[in-house]
């Protein structure tokens, strides 16, 4: 989805309403941002880091995480939030996600600047 680096996130959001009114079960789908957490992501870690990845593990609803993050799971979907301008950002935030998507990518971003980082 075509998106700025300032409304990647929501764009994501969007693309994640779409899969899930698609049929698509939650437990399917991780959301991963190559800048900022996402919202959703800064609060539930606000309660702790373990907390936070036992929800990953329960695999129990869409699941938000860095790009970056080591403990990120593999699920069937995946959508990457570009909200970092930064070309070393997307360059490690990419094959990340890819590396993560079982089925489908979905890259929220500029897609001119990300198909030149590919």
């Amino acid at each position: 989805m075509s998106a700025t680096v300032a409304t990647a996130v929501s764009a994501a959001d969007d693309a994640v309403d779409n899969l899930l009114d698609s049929g698509r079960a939650p437990t399917d789908i991780l959301v991963l941002t190559s800048g900022d957490q996402h919202p959703w992501a800064q609060h539930e870690l606000s309660f702790g880091a373990e907390s936070y990845w036992r929800q990953q593990d329960e695999a129990g609803d869409v699941f938000y995480a860095a790009a970056t993050a080591a403990q990120a799971v593999k699920r069937p979907v995946v959508v990457l939030a570009m909200n970092d301008g930064t070309d070393e950002a997307t360059s490690a935030a990419l094959p990340a996600a890819l590396a993560l998507a079982g089925e489908i990518l979905v890259v929220c971003g500029d897609p001119e600047r990300v198909n030149t980082l590919m």
